[in-house]
């Protein structure tokens, strides 16, 4: 069974998140409207900002790609976001699916080695569709949190967004935007995650490495300075700081204040 993710599949999650998320939105839309509601994962924004965050992203991205843009187009849109509900949820969700599909089109367009400005290094537009796709499946969670709908992903997508989660964390360049992040580095920290809902063939054991001079991990099982069991999905939400350690289902063995320092110190909104 190949549990890997192909650039096509990327983009193909792009539509297929941003489908899901506006199902459970449109779900919900009987008054009141839950656009105004805060969103305990994004505590500094309501639903309405999370979506438009969502839907301006989309479409900054398929700028990038379509003008093959060699360095970022302004992100005001991005920055400025509203908090004001007076859209409906039908409308936000369709204006939501509207520009995933873009992108997801224009993504499909320029192929998955086409050279273009990245934030992180890459250099091309498989960087944008492995990370949007995740931005979506992670805003989705975000959306079900907010209203109390429960949230499931394919096992396929979890494992890869983990695995993109812990590669861009440990990128020597976080340490330039993150100087701060060097303090988790020091002998003995080392630290497990591991999928108790998986088959083998999954390989779902993760092994963060702190105990040299960079950030580094790695797929494997073994002993850790402290070790974290559950379900996949239930883990992609902790590490994403969607859900915290010191709840249901999860298990942690051995150094529970160095899990907390890592998921403060390495959270990604």
């Amino acid at each position: 069974m190949d549990l890997t993710l192909s650039y096509d599949d990327h983009c193909t999650e792009i539509a297929h998140q941003t489908a899901l998320l506006a199902s459970a939105l449109t779900a919900a839309a009987a008054p009141p409207s839950p656009l105004s509601a805060a969103v305990p994962s994004c505590p500094d924004w309501n639903l309405a900002q999370l979506l438009r965050h969502l839907g301006e992203a989309h479409r900054w991205v398929a700028e990038i790609v379509r003008t093959r843009a060699a360095e970022p187009p302004p992100d005001t849109a991005l920055r400025t976001l509203p908090r004001d509900a007076a859209q409906t949820p039908s409308e936000l969700a369709t204006w939501l699916t509207t520009g995933a599909r873009q992108l997801a089109g224009t993504l499909r367009d320029a192929g998955p080695d086409t050279r273009i400005w990245t934030p992180l290094p890459s250099g091309t537009t498989r960087f944008f569709a492995r990370r949007m796709a995740h931005e979506s499946v992670i805003h989705r969670a975000d959306v079900t949190l907010t209203l109390g709908t429960d949230f499931a992903v394919d096992q396929r997508v979890a494992l890869d967004a983990l695995d993109e989660w812990m590669e861009l964390g440990s990128l020597p360049e976080m340490f330039d935007h993150h100087p701060e992040r060097r303090a988790l580095l020091g002998p003995g920290r080392t630290l497990h995650f591991h999928a108790t809902d998986t088959p083998p063939e999954a390989a779902a054991d993760w092994l963060v490495d702190l105990t040299g001079d960079a950030l580094a991990w790695r797929r494997s099982p073994g002993p850790a300075a402290v070790s974290v069991r559950a379900p996949l999905t239930d883990l992609l939400l902790l590490v994403y700081g969607r859900r915290p350690a010191d709840t249901e289902p999860y298990e942690i063995q051995g150094d529970a204040e160095l899990l907390d320092f890592w998921l403060a110190e390495v959270i990604f909104a």
